[in-house]
């Protein structure tokens, strides 16, 4: 039943599958080091955030293998989701909880002792009932997957105790391969999985943490209601979600989006559970835009393309946080992360927690904590999620591209290094067994209860720092923290010690700049706009098209738009043009099974538009490697989204610059906007530029021979003037 090894598939054979059901031409990150470790039967713990294709993991590898596999879920709504996406690709996907009647559970239990069911969901509770482990020992099992296994830990944000019975249940099916799965994992976290498991000798596949479409700001709750509605509707039309902490702030929300001309709706565990169906059914479907949730909205869907998520009250944890955060984007495309902070809606969290048990209250407290010093720290976002997560980061590139508003709007630095010292001697001088309140204690001169029984009051340290405020000091050891010189002891929660870089600070100092937190209760915050990521480069006009048709047709099938085909394929299609099947199957995420099953009138549509709009396709210019020509288009492209310099992109093509700006113009002449500011701003000045777009403007014709002539006295190079024909052509046709 599972027990013996599994036999590995050659590359060539993986890939083929990943193609030939799931429409990928290319595995993403770890997932084929993950698929060929399942499918040698060996326990696997897969930590990877929201949105990498962690279900992939364990999808493919059921779908190789004889018998089925078990998937362990907390998300009634997740499962349904994914066994509706699993079916539209044709694999016999199931689930089993308390939605089914008794003729579907028996219908399901056959099935699956038949052998037809390649994944079989299940809830931890219906894990638990004797009927159902009687009928999994006697079905052909060969792996068990448990998603959401962060659930496990109760040092963790959504701790369920059902969970940490698994291990025991899954024991009685025999020595099944287990692979757990999870979004979000602390290193303490990570190890009461483990333990909890008994999976301590598993690979484990970590992830970066990193989502870099995902761009992250914070606001202060000022006018909070104006800076919604400004905020929703610069993303008109686009699915986003709402996230607020009480069921009556999700009502009031999302009426007041709803007066507004906003297609909004709530969502919370007190509402009818047929009201709740309906409403995510809508989001799923596009009939509503914007969701406003409790936390329970979002962990039950998988649908990539929502845009924007708010948080219009602070999350309890950062585990929380970046989790919600992980459902904008998932596709791979722009995701807009902004929360609301106040330092009050800490204070309330707070009190939530009063009546809880002390440990458990300790916990909360210290998630809490982390909680506003993310909030009001000017650190770059980025580097502070990926840190918390135990992953080290170099904000360059956050920084070079402005994707958080800390990297956007810099705060004021200050020369660090006698602070650093002044916070690792705290570490160092009370034996590296405490927490940041306690040091921030020692150092301000505070005698607090543990200061006097420690006799702390005695350190040379002690008091050293009171010029300062208590934050100061929490500010200056978090970002002692982030360098590298502290960290987190794993075993004993909230306890700091001094890393080796730490010590040899002690020993050398070196000259460093700290930065100031945001006070956001005092201080005017910069302006903000509200258009914080940038648009790609596809035909706009054909990709709505395509959205209008993909909502049409999943109409008719009764399925939401996504599984029909999700929005990197269609704006894919809406740059290549692709009027054969042949051709659609290319398009990553396309897979032949999709093309027979919903692509012929996509194939319509386009010819329809290239016909109308006299759009010349990349295979009407060279019919033998129209692939090869796409997918040159499509990096191409994708470069100068990234402004990556044009000499780069004709080096890395082995191109040279005369053919590279041949195909630039191919791309621009078939509709495509293409934005070359960027480079043209490196080699032409704005006069320069002007005198050019003048020209093109009153032009009889856009011949770059006639340009050379009539230009001739202002010695205008032949790759200038295509260049600024190209950014003509684009602001004015496009």
């Amino acid at each position: 039943m599972g027990s013996e090894p599994m036999l590995i598939e050659q590359k060539d054979q993986l890939k083929d599958k990943l193609k030939e059901v799931f429409g990928y031409g290319q595995f993403r990150g770890n997932q084929e080091a993950i698929i060929k470790n399942i499918l040698k039967g060996k326990n696997t713990f897969v930590i990877m955030p929201t949105g990498a294709g962690k279900s992939l993991c364990y999808q493919l590898p059921a779908v190789m293998l004889e018998g089925t596999a078990i998937v362990i879920s907390p998300l009634i709504a997740l499962m349904k989701n994914q066994v509706d996406q699993l079916n539209a690709l044709g694999v016999n996907a199931q689930f089993l909880n308390s939605t089914l009647s008794k003729s579907e559970i028996n219908r399901v239990k056959q099935e699956t002792l038949d052998g037809k069911v390649k994944l079989l969901y299940v809830a931890p509770e219906s894990l638990t009932k004797p009927e159902n482990i009687s009928f999994l020992k006697e079905s052909n099992l060969r792996f068990a997957a448990i998603d959401e296994a962060h659930c496990i830990s109760e040092w963790g944000h959504d701790f369920r105790p059902e969970y940490r019975k698994i291990k025991t249940i899954l024991g009685e099916l025999g020595n099944l391969p287990i692979i757990a799965l999870t979004a979000t994992a602390t290193p303490k976290v990570k190890l009461d999985i483990q333990r909890n498991l008994q999976m301590e000798d598993a690979d484990v596949f970590k992830s970066s943490f990193n989502r870099e479409n995902l761009y992250y700001e914070v606001r202060s709750k000022k006018d909070i209601k104006k800076q919604l509605i400004k905020f929703v509707k610069a993303h008109h039309g686009k699915s986003g979600i709402v996230y607020c902490l009480s069921r009556k702030t999700v009502e009031e929300i999302a009426e007041f989006l709803k007066v507004n001309d906003i297609k909004a709706a709530p969502y919370h565990a007190g509402l009818d559970s047929s009201i709740r169906i309906k409403n995510q059914d809508d989001f799923l479907n596009e009939e509503i835009h914007v969701v406003v949730a409790t936390i329970a909205f979002g962990m039950g869907i998988d649908k990539p393309d929502v845009r924007f998520v708010v948080h219009y009250d602070t999350p309890k944890s950062l585990e929380g946080y970046y989790q919600e955060t992980g459902r904008a984007g998932r596709d791979g495309l722009e995701g807009n992360c902004l929360m609301f902070y106040s330092y009050n809606d800490i204070i309330k969290l707070e009190k939530f927690n009063k009546d809880k048990p002390v440990t458990e209250r300790e916990n909360a407290k210290l998630l809490l904590e982390e909680m506003a010093s993310y909030a009001e720290s000017s650190v770059c976002r980025r580097k502070q999620l990926l840190h918390y997560f135990g992953e080290s980061y170099t904000e360059q590139y956050c920084k070079e591209n402005k994707w958080c508003d800390n990297c956007r709007y810099p705060k004021e630095e200050f020369e660090g290094k006698d602070y650093a010292l002044t916070a690792l001697k705290a570490v160092q001088q009370t034996e590296e067994r405490f927490g940041l309140k306690h040091l921030t204690h020692v150092i301000t001169g505070i005698k607090s209860q543990y200061v006097q029984s420690y006799k702390h009051f005695d350190l040379p340290v002690f008091g050293s720092g009171n010029e300062h405020s208590m934050e100061f000091w929490n500010s200056v050891l978090r970002q002692c923290m982030m360098l590298g010189f502290l960290e987190k002891d794993v075993e004993q929660i909230g306890v700091i010690k001094l890393t080796d870089k730490g010590k040899a600070f002690l020993g050398e100092t070196h000259a460093l700049y700290l930065s100031k937190d945001h006070d956001y209760g005092s201080e005017e915050e910069p302006d903000i706009t509200d258009e914080a990521v940038t648009t790609r480069s596809y035909d706009a006009t054909l990709f709505e098209l395509l959205k209008g048709l993909r909502k049409k047709i999943a109409k008719q099938k009764g399925l939401p738009p996504y599984v029909i085909f999700q929005d990197p394929s269609l704006e894919e299609m809406a740059i290549v043009y692709p009027t054969t099947r042949e051709e659609l199957s290319q398009i990553n995420g396309v897979g032949r099974g999709k093309v027979n099953k919903f692509g012929q009138p996509f194939i319509d549509a386009i010819k329809k538009y290239v016909v109308e709009n006299d759009i010349t396709t990349a295979s009407d210019v060279v019919i033998k490697s129209a692939v090869n020509k796409s997918k040159n288009k499509i990096y191409i492209i994708q470069q100068i989204d990234r402004k990556v310099d044009l000499e780069e992109i004709a080096e890395s093509k082995s191109m040279k610059m005369e053919d590279l700006l041949g195909e630039i113009e191919q791309i621009c002449y078939s509709g495509t906007k293409l934005n070359l500011d960027y480079y043209v701003e490196q080699i032409m000045d704005d006069d320069r530029q002007d005198e050019l777009y003048d020209y093109f403007l009153s032009a009889e014709s856009d011949s770059i021979s006639t340009a050379l002539e009539e230009l001739e006295d202002e010695d205008f190079s032949e790759e200038e003037l295509r260049l600024m024909r190209i950014k003509f052509l684009s602001e004015y046709a496009n």
